[in-house]
């Protein structure tokens, strides 16, 4: 069974997208195993300075090269947009090919550093608009279920 593994900076605050999360969780189950890695992200002060967030971002990416495995997505706002069916298509292809595990990475309110996505197998964008951390991961743990919907030809996807 494949691992669909999320290392995210950040833990979700709201109660409501906890309870998304968690039902997709649930509705995962039954094709991958899933897990979901919060991470505490590198304190900054209110406004810090272009040095304090890459000092920041270096140490946040060094705690990520270190966790990640299989094919590994970063998420970031740079990446490649996809249709639900290509990433559906890219997961199942991963099976397929061996890697028995899909880590997605979520970087802090200030994004990945360079060598996380320069280490990545692929860099991936929700969308050119700009969404909340936390919606974003909602909208991630859907659009991966979804992936595997699309696989096992289920009428979800219409």
């Amino acid at each position: 069974m494949m691992t669909i593994q999320i290392l995210a900076y950040g833990k979700l605050k709201e109660k409501y997208l906890r309870d998304a999360c968690a039902e997709y969780e649930k509705r995962l189950s039954r094709y991958c195993t899933f897990k979901c890695t919060e991470l505490e992200p590198v304190p900054l002060p209110e406004k810090p300075s272009e040095k304090e967030i890459a000092a920041a971002l270096e140490k946040e990416g060094q705690q990520l090269l270190k966790r990640m495995k299989g094919l590994c997505i970063a998420m970031c706002i740079e990446g490649k947009t996809m249709s639900s069916e290509a990433l559906s298509e890219k997961l199942s292809s991963a099976g397929i090919s061996g890697d028995s595990t899909v880590t997605f990475l979520i970087g802090s309110s200030y994004g990945l550093s360079d060598e996380v996505k320069k280490a990545a197998n692929l860099r991936l964008s929700m969308s050119p608009m700009t969404f909340p951390h936390q919606l974003a991961r909602v909208m991630l743990y859907e659009q991966i279920y979804r992936s595997f919907q699309i696989q096992t030809g289920s009428r979800y996807h219409k």
